[in-house]
């Protein structure tokens, strides 16, 4: 059983002053430049509660924040794809991408690659409907959302055209308005560490079956049916 620490990395906008991070680092645009700066106390809330959720459900793992939404929820692909090579080069096994761009980008494509050529795991949020997104888009990414039937510690085994995995919904404080795939990446990085701290050959084949096995609900939901 593997003992290593394990390093999970965060692609959000930051984390709050009480949370503990091992590592953090903002990727800002300015004068038409990428530039990596020291991260600032999160302004928006959403990677606070993402964070939340990992060392909530994954107390063992070591969290990394890689700021890319500072006063509103906009980025580009340039940042994205940064914050993702930092991320690897501070030893990140797994990176939580709960976020979604609707354009294609060699920059960040690119970046997805280099890091699944490691060994890393991608997990991206994806839309439950509608048009794919990136960085969930891309082949070898695992393509999470949210599932209403899953509880904290559940895993439904999706496999649909728009999402691979789903997880529960919910933020930790259950707060009413704030649900959706985000937050179902979230729980589904945080049981990646599990699959983590039981490997020491990590891959992502294994990575998936590892998932499917822990998997309580199989298929989509279905409204006003009985599910697998």
């Amino acid at each position: 059983m593997s003992v290593e620490t394990i390093r999970i990395g965060v692609v959000d906008s930051g984390c709050s002053d009480a949370q503990q991070v091992s590592e953090s680092a903002a990727f800002v645009l300015a004068d038409s430049q990428l530039w990596m700066a020291e991260a600032e106390p999160d302004r928006i809330g959403h990677g606070s509660r993402i964070i939340d959720i990992i060392q909530q459900l994954a107390p063992q793992a070591e969290v990394l924040s890689a700021q890319v939404f500072h006063d509103r929820f906009t980025t580009t692909a340039a940042q994205v794809a940064a914050a993702i090579d930092w991320l690897v080069d501070q030893g990140a096994q797994v990176i939580n991408l709960s976020l979604g761009l609707r354009h294609d980008r060699d920059s960040l494509r690119e970046a997805c690659a280099r890091a699944l050529q490691k060994g890393v795991i991608l997990c991206a949020a994806s839309p439950a409907r509608g048009e794919p997104v990136f960085p969930s888009g891309y082949p070898g990414v695992f393509r999470m959302t949210g599932d209403a039937r899953c509880e904290r510690e559940q895993i439904s085994h999706l496999e649909t055209e728009f999402a691979d995995f789903g997880a529960c919904v919910r933020p930790l404080d259950d707060s009413v308005g704030q649900s959706g795939a985000s937050l179902g990446c979230a729980h589904l990085s945080a049981h990646l560490a599990r699959y983590l701290s039981q490997t020491d050959a990590p891959n992502l084949s294994s990575a998936r079956q590892w998932l499917i096995a822990q998997s309580l609900y199989h298929g989509p939901e279905r409204r006003g049916g009985a599910d697998d």
